[in-house]
């Protein structure tokens, strides 16, 4: 009965995610009898609250990307790509709140399920739902810093009391950020005895608390860096108990069932259809990758055919229409269209429309999406090829610890190179484990041991010889690579420290200013009474220190 319940949650998911901007939370749920706290099932609360975490993350990770050139982020002008809607489903799954037109009983998100548990814990008396607890105001703790990394601002000192709070006031940064590592302090005090599951499903570390603590410190880490916290991180650092390895990374696993419900990897549903692939990769990542050779290229994108209109085959005009164009000088020294070698993306802001191109353009690959490994095969995609969608959505892995130790090291003056290696070293080997999902695939042609080292070894060279922004902008581009599939934390990167200067620009000369946070999200602006929604994106959060737009940052 779990696994059926586990199921059907995760198709609600995954629909979710199948647009390339969130309209719609299907994730909702309405309670038909207005069960009250003693009657409603503890483990199927928790059950809510780890999925609403994961769509939340979904969303992050998909904006994180377009945003930093990770992922292809379409239409020209930010404002409009963006508006109040963007964070209406975010917002509704972390407080329980109305949204869609369904009543004040859509209690799916984090903030009202977690009371629920803790009421039932607390008339319980014997500490029964301890980890219940614990695992909910961990993932709320994390989804309320980046809440507040995207949005600013965030409801909490009023938040989960209706009744004397019925139009909450939002509070700043800092003090949500507070009330954040707070709540991490209350979970790792649940967890750290290590309670029991009593029955729960953990779809993230199955009941291990030991993991769960250490999740916990690496979500203190994540705020550490974020706000330059240099003391708080080398602390829990020195500690040792945090995620430092791939046995430890926070993840959500999809499953390969296409129907009844439909378990796979969102971008894989997207990608692997009867009528070719959706979406489109990032012509900036994928021609970054091309050009230093890196080995994860063959893991990350599979080409269904060998050459680029306008690249290494004749101009194309219906299926790429660019393919013909003059390149507009602000793409000077940039690739505007088209990429070598049949890797068919497009451009950070193409708005073109949706040519005939399904069983022509790049695919998501075997890893992260667990799509087909790319052996030169140059096949098409369709339904059940490759890994079948048994991909995951990564949340914290290692590999990006690892560039949090190396971005610590460069904001106080140490060496990142140790770090820059090692995460080069988790992330290739990471996307290495995947290729065992395409069954089919020729492995031989995927790189070598002696290859990769090269490869690590000569970045980690170039970063020693490099100076100023070159240095800042090979680090900041393997970060980018690491995590891709993820990028939740490259939108505050980004802001934080302007690198990469290399990214490539917008299609549109002017697409307005870089957005600095979100809108508010719509569905709040209009109940809550309380506040009023921006007129831009020109909000900067409280870590965000740089100077305003448009100079900063410097590649936008």
């Amino acid at each position: 009965m779990k696994k059926i319940i586990k199921y059907m949650m995760i198709v609600l998911i995954a629909g979710s995610f199948l647009n390339s901007c969130e309209t719609a939370d299907l994730d909702l749920r309405v309670d038909p009898n207005a069960l009250s706290e003693n009657q409603l099932d503890p483990n199927l609360i928790l059950n809510s609250i780890q999925f609403a975490y994961v769509t939340n993350m979904q969303n992050y990770n998909r904006l994180g990307s377009q945003l930093t050139r990770i992922d292809y982020m379409g239409g020209r002008n930010y404002f409009n790509n963006y508006p109040g809607a963007t964070f209406s489903g975010n917002w509704a799954r972390t407080y329980s709140s109305s949204f869609n037109g369904i009543g004040n009983n859509a209690a799916v998100g984090l903030w009202t399920n977690i009371q629920n548990i803790e009421a039932q814990n607390e008339l319980d008396g014997t500490g029964k739902f301890d980890f219940h607890v614990g695992v909910g105001k961990a993932l709320q703790a994390h989804n309320l810093l980046l809440l507040t990394d995207y949005l600013g601002t965030a409801a909490f000192s009023q938040a989960g009391n209706a009744d004397e709070f019925p139009a909450p006031m939002l509070d700043d940064g800092p003090a949500v950020y507070a009330g954040a590592l707070a709540m991490l302090d209350e979970a790792e005090a649940l967890l750290s005895p290590g309670p029991a599951p009593i029955g729960a499903s953990d779809f993230f570390y199955e009941g291990d608390t030991d993991k769960w603590v250490k999740f916990i410190n690496t979500v203190r880490l994540k705020a550490a860096v974020t706000t330059g916290d240099s003391g708080t991180f080398n602390s829990i650092i020195a500690g040792g108990n945090y995620i430092s390895s791939a046995a430890d990374d926070m993840q959500f696993q999809y499953g390969a069932r296409q129907l009844d419900p439909d378990t796979r990897h969102p971008v894989y549903a997207q990608n692997y259809t009867p009528s070719g692939a959706g979406g489109y990769r990032s012509n900036w990542l994928m021609n970054n990758m091309l050009n230093k050779q890196d080995p994860r290229l063959r893991y990350y994108f599979y080409r269904q055919v060998d050459a680029t209109p306008g690249a290494d085959a004749p101009a194309d005009e219906e299926n790429l229409a660019c393919s013909s164009a003059t390149p507009p000088l602000h793409y000077d020294g940039f690739v505007y269209c088209f990429i070598p070698e049949g890797y068919w993306g497009r451009s950070h802001g193409n708005d073109e429309g949706g040519p005939p191109d399904g069983f022509l353009k790049t695919a998501a690959g075997v890893y992260p999406h667990a799509g087909r490994f790319d052996d030169n095969s140059f096949g098409s995609v369709g339904l059940g090829l490759g890994g079948q969608g048994a991909g995951i959505e990564p949340v914290i892995l290692s590999s990006d610890v690892e560039f949090w130790r190396g971005q610590n090291a460069i904001a106080t003056g140490g060496d990142a190179a140790p770090f820059l290696k090692a995460g080069m070293e988790k992330s290739i080997a990471k996307a290495e484990g995947f290729a065992a999902l395409d069954a089919t695939a020729d492995k031989s042609i995927a790189p070598d041991e002696a290859t990769v080292t090269a490869y690590v070894d000569g970045i980690v060279s170039d970063y020693n010889a490099a100076t100023g922004d070159d240095k800042m902008n090979i680090f900041a581009e393997q970060y980018w690579i690491a995590m891709y599939g993820g990028g939740a934390e490259a939108y505050n990167f980004y802001r934080k420290t302007g690198f990469p200067t290399t990214l490539a620009p917008n299609w549109e000369l002017d697409p307005g200013p870089f957005p600095r946070t979100f809108l508010l999200p719509s569905n709040e602006v209009i109940t809550n009474s309380n506040l009023t929604q921006r007129t831009d994106m020109n909000t900067q959060v409280f870590w965000d220190t740089n100077p305003a737009g448009p100079a900063f940052p410097p590649a936008n």
